[in-house]
């Protein structure tokens, strides 16, 4: 097939990645991206084109006559920039910008929650600061609060100090992307892990992936600001049995029913962020897309050809495709961020040792934020700069594969988290 992918983050290099490693009948897939990356561009034929202009996009597909687009970030998607390609009459993976609006809004979110008896936090929906102050009040300490609109993974603030969850508050309100309706989310705290999981819709039917676990603060021992993620894992050897049976039954499905009672059929990846809490599992967001890191991991343990997976549900045929299957491997991959990240990276960096470390076998290098300058220097073009998965037979030979990588890589400055899957892995042994 001739697939493009849209979007230029790890993420899309992870699933260019998956798709160059298939070896279909009658030859390898011909791989676009737009506008890619350095890496991808080992895999892909790259085209300037902005993720973000809808009309550009769906020009490029008909002009390379593509068999299927994957949109990958969330921000093309909410553009509606998969309505765009979809007028065209090619098949693509991801949702319209209505239907994007799970991610796009929390507020539209929480409604749709309700409509389907999802289990979520409970919260309050706040225009004004004093709306703010009595739902904190409402809720008690830690507070959460969330920007309504889209913020990369960094517009929540969770902290037990009133003040700097006000502050957050007036600093969303202040945000001028959100034009002349800004609104934040005020939710009760939920208690208990994280788990990540994908489930895949073509509108109708949901097939859910492996549950992955993030870490979205910036140091170890979940120290410091909420970033995109700093790594992550899967399996989840702690998690409980029937788990994703439970998320798809009680979460997804009904999720996916109630947007289609609407009229907003969603076809992509039902992002649903979970905690497993004292009173049950709790839903703690919802996204469009598939999440970085966690595809890094997830995509590396997939067996099932990605693309017939994309293909069944942009065409409406998940019922039909066989039970995925999945390697016994496990994979760990650890993100080298920008001195500064998250709050003011320093870019333009030179990065060296990604060869070395995809030499490693078992190791494989994701590029997130990186740019080539004139000289064909590899830089730093980003926060989150690189992402190093390792795979290996456990948790703990995939953990020491990823981090011989990350110590291959050479980049003044950065940073990275020392502890991603080291309990996980501690205590499967």
């Amino acid at each position: 097939m001739k697939i493009l992918v849209v979007g230029s983050g790890a993420r899309e290099h992870a699933i260019v990645h998956s798709l160059a490693q298939e070896a279909p009948a009658g030859g390898r897939h011909e791989l676009h991206a737009a506008p890619g990356n350095p890496g991808i561009a080992a895999l892909a034929t790259l085209h300037t084109v902005d993720a973000l202009d809808g009309r550009a996009v769906a020009e490029l597909t008909q002009q390379i006559g593509a068999d299927l687009v994957v949109v990958g970030p969330e921000a093309p998607l909410v553009a509606g920039v998969a309505d765009a390609v979809r007028a065209t009459g090619t098949p693509v993976f991801g949702p319209s910008a209505d239907a994007a609006r799970l991610e796009g809004s929390k507020a539209f979110a929480k409604d749709v929650m309700a409509a389907a008896h999802v289990p979520t936090a409970k919260a309050h929906v706040c225009s004004t600061v004093d709306q703010v102050g009595d739902a904190l009040d409402d809720f008690g300490p830690p507070f959460v609060v969330k920007d309504d609109g889209l913020a990369a993974g960094k517009g929540v603030v969770v902290t037990s100090d009133r003040l700097e969850a006000l502050r957050h508050a007036q600093e969303c309100f202040a945000n001028p992307d959100r034009g002349g309706d800004p609104r934040v989310v005020v939710e009760e705290f939920l208690d208990g892990p994280e788990v990540s999981l994908f489930c895949i819709s073509d509108g109708q039917t949901v097939v859910p992936l492996a549950p992955a676990q993030d870490f979205k603060r910036a140091f170890d021992g979940d120290a410091g600001p909420n970033t995109g993620g700093m790594g992550a894992y899967s399996p989840l050897p702690w998690a409980p049995e029937g788990l994703t049976a439970e998320v798809v039954e009680a979460i997804a499905q009904p999720t996916i029913d109630e947007m289609r009672s609407r009229g907003i059929p969603f076809v992509g990846v039902l992002y649903v962020g979970l905690a497993l809490t004292s009173r049950g599992t709790r839903v703690i967001e919802f996204n469009a897309r598939f999440g970085d890191p966690e595809t890094q991991v997830v995509l590396s343990r997939l067996e099932t050809p990605l693309s017939e997976l994309l293909l069944s549900a942009s065409t409406g045929r998940l019922a039909d495709l066989p039970a995925l299957r999945w390697r016994d491997d496990a994979a760990v991959t650890v993100v080298v961020a920008s001195d500064g990240y998250p709050a003011a990276p320093r870019t333009g960096g030179p990065v060296t040792g990604v060869g070395e470390a995809e030499n490693l076998p078992g190791v494989h290098v994701l590029h997130a934020g990186t740019a080539t300058d004139d000289e064909g220097v590899l830089r730093s073009a980003g926060g989150r700069v690189l992402s190093v998965v390792g795979v290996g037979e456990s948790l703990s030979e995939a953990r020491r594969l990823a981090y011989s990588g990350v110590d291959r890589i050479v980049l003044p400055g950065s940073h990275h988290r020392t502890d991603i899957a080291e309990q996980a892995a501690a205590d499967a042994r």
